[in-house]
């Protein structure tokens, strides 16, 4: 039985939970955040205990410790499970900082623990069934890759202003499923950033409406569009053109359902929100790291990947400013 501490019991905290207690050989047995009332409500849920974050780390009752707290509290929190030898689950960005992400990165590797980045789209079935296609060649060589990510609302400006910018806390997931799609690094990349949705959001310096150009070495394309605002739901869709043909995976609706009329063919809205839309790749990515631990593997997304994403987003805010292209061949 893999038994898990929860550091950090919002929202995110709650889905981890609920993945776990899905999963055969898996449970949590500690719970830890800031405020009293959300802890305690989780661990009731969870039939846990709650702990401090300190002891929950040190506790020979947790094997692996899963970080859901705000990002400027990851740095503290890894170097501590991994003095504490456990296997970590953390939450994206790793930290807003990419040489920070490299320090992590020296401890983990001399503490030897198992380190797993959440970038949950990778175990979208949809997403990960299209990139499994791509490695058997189903569609010859990639080509250009197109990712769409739409919001249905922008979120609260309070939290705007911690968040790092839409490149880093929401474009963060596409650059991830960039690599994944494409197979290798991009070597230049150009952004382009507007605010649209919400002039208070361009005020506080951020912006909702962008789209990034990604170029790999060999020539390969990828188009990624974001926005705060996208009415008919929340859109995820991507897109890949190879040389033998392409592969798509649509948007989530609520229901399959559709009905024709004299007024033509309609289909229900797009599901809306994250929590739904990737309700299967929160158990499929947190299933891998229980097995990872289980068959002594190391677990994939690593902390390499969360580098890299940083770094892709660092430098998509960088050209967003300086309005001209990031040469990337010496930061990945």
């Amino acid at each position: 039985m893999v038994r898990l501490g929860i550091l950090g019991c919002g929202r995110i905290g709650v889905v981890h939970a609920r993945s776990i207690g899905q999963i055969d050989g898996a449970t949590v047995s500690a719970v830890a955040d800031a405020f009293a009332d959300p802890a305690q409500a989780l661990a009731a849920q969870s039939d846990a205990q709650v702990m401090s974050p300190e002891a929950l780390i040190a506790s020979d009752q947790v094997d692996a410790v899963v970080i859901g707290t705000p990002t400027d509290t990851h740095y503290d929190l890894i170097h501590a499970a991994a003095a504490a030898g456990k296997a970590i689950l953390c939450e994206k960005p790793v930290d807003m900082s990419a040489d920070r992400i490299r320090d992590c990165a020296k401890v983990v590797a001399k503490a030897g623990v198992p380190f797993m980045t959440a970038f949950n789209r990778r175990f979208d079935p949809n997403f990960a069934n299209v990139q499994a296609r791509i490695e058997a060649g189903e569609i010859g060589s990639v080509e250009l890759v197109n990712i769409q990510s739409r919001d249905p609302s922008p979120p609260p400006l309070s939290y705007v202003q911690s968040s790092g910018g839409l490149f880093r806390d929401m474009m963060i997931h596409d650059l991830d499923m960039a690599r994944f799609l494409l197979g290798e690094h991009p070597v230049s990349l150009f952004a382009v950033g507007s605010s649209l949705v919400d002039p208070e959001i361009g005020k506080l310096g951020d912006v909702d409406t962008a789209a990034v150009t990604l170029t790999t070495a060999s020539g390969k394309i990828c188009q990624i569009s974001n926005s705060r605002r996208a009415i008919y739901g929340y859109d995820q869709r991507i897109e890949v053109h190879g040389a033998k043909g392409m592969l798509r995976a649509e948007n989530m609706l609520e229901n399959t359902v559709e009905v024709a009329t004299e007024s033509g063919f309609r289909r229900a809205p797009a599901q809306h929100f994250f929590l739904e839309r990737y309700e299967a790749a929160y158990r499929a990515e947190m299933t891998h790291f229980v097995q990872s631990i289980e068959n002594g593997k190391a677990p994939s997304p690593d902390l390499s990947d969360g580098l890299s994403a940083q770094v892709l987003a660092d430098a998509a805010t960088e050209s967003w400013h300086l309005k001209r292209p990031v040469d990337l061949t010496n930061l990945l």
